[in-house]
């Protein structure tokens, strides 16, 4: 099964006079009961942040929370004494567990774009837990660049859930298979330019939701996308 989601049907919303966003899935002022999650997938939302601008210190709870950046450049700082800076390409996580409080700001004069995605865990309470991890752009140019896995998995950022989560970036006429076996499925943000996947065509900020297929994306521009991808039946608390 696939189901193309274009980004001119999503939510849109201007918030504050800093933040320009798309919501996925139901988040704050958006609620459509319908469109609550896919798999342990809660929310994601892709956020333009204003220079000098961004979240101010807000707590959160048991939820496994990863930042994936396409340009500009975000500092975090949080309740158990973390700070880093993350660029294009580049990698945040927070695994909320039984409580912290952090901000996201853009400290610089270039808007940020940022995918803010949430996951649910598979337990409550857990330990508090942030990082950040650096790619080399190189390491997605026509291949997949695995950036996290579950626990028990062998990306660099690993998620108290069964989540895979890759980036890529394919010259236009490139192809790549990415086959969902039974028991599993993906969401895949066409984070930039342009692709065919299995077929239906790909515009910047349209997604795909496809469970149990082999998929075929083939770049008709540059392409950058990014897949989620996670079990059927994923544990949540």
């Amino acid at each position: 099964m696939i189901k193309h989601l274009p980004a001119q049907g999503m939510y849109r919303g201007k918030p504050t006079s800093w933040l320009d966003t798309v919501h996925h899935f139901s988040f704050a002022q958006y609620y459509n009961p319908s469109n609550m999650q896919f798999g342990s997938l809660r929310v994601l939302n892709d956020d333009l942040i204003a220079g000098h601008s961004g979240f101010d210190t807000h707590p959160h709870k048991d939820m496994e929370i990863v930042s994936y950046l396409v340009c500009g450049a975000l500092t975090h700082r949080d309740s158990i004494g973390n700070e880093g800076v993350i660029r294009r390409g580049e990698v945040q996580y927070m695994s909320a567990g039984r409580g912290i409080y952090h901000s996201e700001i853009n400290e610089g004069d270039e808007t940020v774009r940022l995918l803010q995605i949430w996951i649910l865990p598979n337990a409550k309470n857990l330990e508090p837990n942030y990082g950040d991890c650096k790619y080399e752009w190189a390491e997605r140019e026509n291949k997949l660049l695995h950036l996290v896995s579950p626990q028990d998995g062998n990306a660099p950022v690993k998620l108290h859930q069964d989540v895979n989560m890759y980036a890529v970036e394919l010259e236009q006429g490139k192809t790549l298979d990415f086959p969902l076996p039974k028991g599993r499925q993906c969401y895949i943000v066409q984070v930039e330019g342009a692709s065919l996947i299995n077929g239906i065509s790909l515009k910047e900020r349209d997604s795909i939701e496809a469970i149990e297929e082999n998929l075929k994306i083939e770049a008709t521009a540059i392409s950058h996308l990014l897949f989620i991808e996670m079990g059927k039946n994923n544990t949540n608390i």
